[in-house]
C-alpha cells in the first residue's frame, strides 16, 4: 500500500501500562520499512504467536473443566445443605453394563434431563441413627452400570459419625477431581433430619423425601418399571409393606409380612416373578433391619441366601454388623 509520513517523532514516549504483553513500537522503524520485527514473509506464523494460542487453548480446557465442577457442586453450596465439613470417600466403577439382573435399559438423559456437560450429581441427606440400607444396595447396583463418583460428607449438624458409614459407599479414588471422567455423582450427607432426602437438580426438581421413594427414583436410573400396571402395582405394594410395615411396624405387622413373603417366595424364586426387582431389594434391607432373620420362615431364608449371593446387598449387610 501507500506510505504515509509519520505523524509523530520516533523519540515521543508514551506510558503504557504493565498488565499486558508489549508490542513493538512501529513509528520507531528507521527506512522505508514499516514492518515490525515479529512479522514473517509467506504467511509463516511467529513462533511467539504460536506459543500464546496454545497457553490460550490451555487456559479453555481449564476453565470448561472448572466451569464443570462449579456447576457440579452448585447443588450444594446454592442449598442450606451446603455447611459441609469432611469429605472421605469417592470411587469410580467402570465396569461393563451390568448383565440380565433387569430388563430393559434407562437412559439418563430421559431421567435426569439432558447433560449440558457438568457433572449430574445426586445428592442425598441421611441421618446416621438410621442409615438407609436400600441406598447402599442401589448404589452397589449403580456402580456396575455407569461410572459414578461416590462421595461421603458429614455435615455439622452431627457428630461422631462411625468409620464405617463414613466408606459406606466404597475407597476414594485417585481421579475423584477430575469430574468430566463420570456419568453420574452420588453424594451421600451424614445429616440430622428426621426423613431421608434427595436433591438432585435446584432450579428444576423439588427435594424428595422418604427411603421408598428415592429408592424408586434411583432405580428407575438402571430400569423402568415394568409396562404392565399389574406387575408395576405389586412392586409398590411390596415396597409399601417392606418400609411401613416391616421396619417401622409393630411384632404383629412384621409377622404378617413375614407369612406374604414365605408365600410368595414359594412360587416364585424373586417377589415378583422370576426376576430381581425394587421389592427385593427393598424387602431384604427392612428384613435385615428390623432383625428378623433368624426368626424368618424356609422360603425367606431361602431367598435371603439367593439376595447376599449377588453380592450387590453385601454393603447392607456389613453395616449391619
Amino acid at each position: 500500500m501507500y506510505q504515509v509520513k509519520p505523524v509523530s517523532g520516533g523519540h515521543v514516549k508514551v506510558d503504557l501500562p504493565t498488565c499486558m504483553y508489549k508490542l513493538p513500537n512501529i513509528h520507531a522503524q528507521q527506512g522505508n520499512s514499516c514492518t515490525s520485527e515479529h512479522a514473517l514473509q509467506n504467511g509463516e506464523v511467529d513462533p511467539a504467536v504460536r506459543a500464546l494460542e496454545a497457553r490460550q487453548d490451555e487456559i479453555l480446557r481449564k476453565l470448561y473443566e472448572l466451569k464443570a465442577a462449579v456447576d457440579g457442586l452448585a447443588k450444594t453450596v446454592t442449598t442450606p445443605d451446603a455447611d459441609l465439613d469432611l469429605t472421605v470417600s469417592s470411587c469410580l466403577s467402570s465396569h461393563s453394563p451390568i448383565p440380565s439382573t433387569f430388563k430393559g435399559v434407562t437412559d439418563l438423559d430421559t431421567v435426569l434431563g439432558k447433560d449440558l456437560g457438568a457433572l449430574r450429581d445426586i445428592v442425598i441427606n441421611a441421618n446416621p441413627a438410621q442409615p438407609p440400607l436400600t441406598l447402599l444396595v442401589l448404589h452397589s447396583l449403580l456402580c456396575q452400570r455407569y461410572r459414578v463418583l461416590s462421595t461421603v460428607h458429614v455435615h455439622s449438624s452431627v457428630s461422631n459419625v462411625p468409620q464405617q458409614l463414613l466408606s459406606c459407599l466404597g475407597p476414594s479414588h485417585a481421579d475423584s477431581y477430575s469430574r468430566n471422567l463420570f456419568q453420574l455423582g452420588f453424594t451421600l450427607i451424614w445429616k440430622d433430619v428426621p426423613k431421608l432426602q434427595m436433591k438432585f437438580s435446584v432450579q428444576n426438581m423439588c427435594p424428595i423425601e422418604g427411603e421408598a421413594n428415592i429408592a424408586r427414583f434411583l432405580f428407575k436410573l438402571m430400569a423402568p418399571y415394568p409396562s404392565d400396571p399389574a406387575q408395576a402395582t405389586l412392586i409398590d405394594n411390596w415396597v409399601d409393606m417392606a418400609f411401613f410395615q416391616l421396619a417401622e411396624g409393630s411384632s404383629k405387622e412384621r409377622a404378617a409380612v413375614l407369612r406374604a413373603l414365605n408365600s410368595a417366595l414359594g412360587r416364585n424364586p424373586w417377589l415378583t416373578g422370576s426376576e430381581l426387582s425394587l421389592a427385593d431389594v427393598a424387602c431384604y434391607c427392612c428384613v435385615l433391619q428390623s432383625g428378623s432373620v433368624s426368626s424368618a420362615p424356609a422360603n425367606v431364608q431361602r431367598w435371603i441366601k439367593s439376595c447376599e449371593n449377588l453380592g450387590h446387598f453385601s454393603p447392607a449387610k456389613l453395616l449391619v454388623k
